[in-house]
């Protein structure tokens, strides 16, 4: 049995065990350095060697404790999961990068925080069966809370308790939809499902959809879809920057979560293929449009990057319902593209914080910026690639969807709705970059208080400069650019992975099939 996709959870596990340990003061902030950075590196080849096999339309399947897939705990590895893995590895590497300059030293347990993290963001890409799929969300959401409260005072605790409280209340609703779905199918292994879904006696369906229906609350919640939204804005803006970055994949979770289900469980041209698209589209169009009014409301250049993890969540919503394969493929390029741009969009903003004195990221605070020809060319870029410009991978994520979308109906206000949401980034990211760069002196009708935040450049406190987080943000920014380099094989993966996931019967079978190494003689 290959042992392979057992790596990215078995490593992450032993490596924050090892971090607790480490943790006297004693031993300093080396050590647990060096555990964190030998397991990246492990992840990182395990999962580059996974997509490499996915790549060729293998599906890896691992049956723990060598149980039948039916019977026991399954892991699997097609080029979905692989994909996913990947992007989520690279980002913590950056975020990763960005704690070590010194913010790990403030957090008690980061370290092994992160590594429950990684551990839990890992599993549930791999997992292949649903139950499963909660425990590593509870997994990564445990380790989340500790992220996002430690060190954390006033505002940061308000909204951290909030996230805490919302994701309980979500978890509770996720283990009534299992406890529906294991009493009508009596399995809860995500290829079981597909078949006996497709077997439900028809005085059963409805029940079936009702359960599946709250599943999908429960993912959606995850990815912030409205109304379900509430919680990200001020978990996104009050959590520290390296956290906040590492959180920009969450959403992803939630959208993986939905296309996995939806497309495997409830697709396969059964009684409910594709029962669920028409709403997720329609909530879809709607969150893209409150997120899009958010960019522009807010004053907090944080603030704005959580409304513009938000905006991504809503448009791969929209190219995931449209339920094609080229607008499949061309979101998940968007999804990559997405997730590495808000992150890098957080770790700057706190570069311009710790620039800008007691005015911080806030926009309507009149600041003189110095050293501010990197973190301006940074921003620059960051912005072309958000709002969806030339030549950068969010002008190609846009515009594959755009093209993608079918004619008809849905071809005029999917068309509007995007390059409407470009147009508001567009302000909002040319607003923020004139007051943040340009704006040096004060307006002529500011009002007093504005005028009492004036500070000149030369009289704002000193604050150290730090390599490394600016090399994270730099590391993000570049991801973006490779993934325009890379275009086209990216493309054909995405595309190759479409084409799998609307296709599910390969999968399904290959699942049921797998058996134990280990028989009974």
């Amino acid at each position: 049995m290959n042992h392979l996709p057992l790596l990215p959870i078995l490593v992450p596990l032993l490596a924050a065990s090892l971090a607790l340990f480490f943790e006297h003061r004693r031993f300093g902030m080396l050590p647990q350095r060096i555990v964190a950075w030998s397991s990246m590196a492990v992840m990182l080849a395990a999962a580059v060697l996974l997509a490499s096999n996915a790549s060729g339309g293998e599906i890896a399947v691992y049956l723990l404790g060598d149980w039948p897939s039916r019977l026991g705990i399954v892991l699997m590895a097609d080029r979905l999961s692989a994909l996913m893995l990947l992007v989520g590895l690279l980002l913590a590497v950056a975020c990763l990068l960005h704690a070590c300059a010194g913010w790990d030293r403030r957090a008690p347990h980061f370290h092994a925080f992160f590594q429950f993290q990684m551990m839990g963001l890992n599993g549930a890409f791999l997992t292949g069966d649903v139950f499963n799929l909660f425990v590593f969300f509870e997994v990564l959401l445990i380790s989340s809370y500790g992220l996002m409260l430690s060190g954390g005072r006033a505002e940061r605790l308000r909204a951290g308790l909030h996230y805490v409280a919302f994701n309980i209340a979500a978890s509770t609703l996720f283990l009534i939809a299992l406890g529906l779905l294991y009493g009508l199918l009596g399995t809860l292994n995500m290829a079981e499902l597909a078949v006996r879904v497709a077997q439900a006696p028809a005085q059963d369906l409805a029940l079936v959809q009702a359960a599946a229906g709250l599943l999908l609350v429960v993912f959606c919640a995850k990815a912030a879809l409205l109304p379900l939204y509430l919680w990200l804005p001020q978990t996104y803006t009050h959590a520290p920057a390296a956290v906040a970055a590492l959180f920009a994949v969450m959403t992803k979770v939630g959208l993986y979560a939905v296309l996995r289900v939806c497309t495997l469980v409830f697709g396969a041209a059964g009684p409910l293929d594709g029962f669920a698209w028409p709403a997720l589209l329609a909530l879809g169009a709607a969150t893209l449009v409150m997120a899009s009014l958010g960019v522009l409301a807010v004053e907090r250049l944080r603030a704005l990057a959580a409304y513009a993890v938000l905006a991504s969540a809503a448009t791969l919503f929209i190219a995931f319902a449209l339920a094609r394969a080229d607008t499949i493929a061309a979101g998940l390029y968007y999804l990559a593209h997405s997730t590495f741009a808000g992150a890098a969009l957080f770790l700057l903003a706190d570069l311009i914080r710790r620039r800008r004195g007691r005015a911080g990221d806030r926009k309507d605070r009149i600041v003189a910026l110095p050293d501010r020809l990197v973190p301006g060319v940074l921003f620059m870029l960051m912005a072309v690639s958000l709002i969806g410009l030339p030549p950068l991978s969010g002008f190609v994520g846009k515009l594959l969807l755009l093209a993608a979308v079918p004619a008809g109906v849905h071809t005029a206000w999917v068309w509007l709705l995007v390059l409407g949401s470009s147009l508001m980034m567009l302000v909002a990211m040319a607003r923020a970059g004139t007051r943040l760069f340009w704006r040096v002196e004060p307006w002529p009708d500011a009002s007093p208080e504005q005028l009492a935040d004036f500070t000149p450049a030369d009289a704002l406190p000193s604050t150290p400069r730090r390599p490394l987080e600016t090399a994270a943000t730099v590391l993000l920014v570049g991801y973006g650019v490779a993934m325009v380099l890379a275009a086209a094989p990216l493309l054909d993966y995405t595309s190759a992975t479409a084409a799998q996931l609307l296709a599910p019967e390969d999968y399904v079978r290959q699942v049921r099939e797998a058996a134990p190494v280990l028989r009974a003689p």
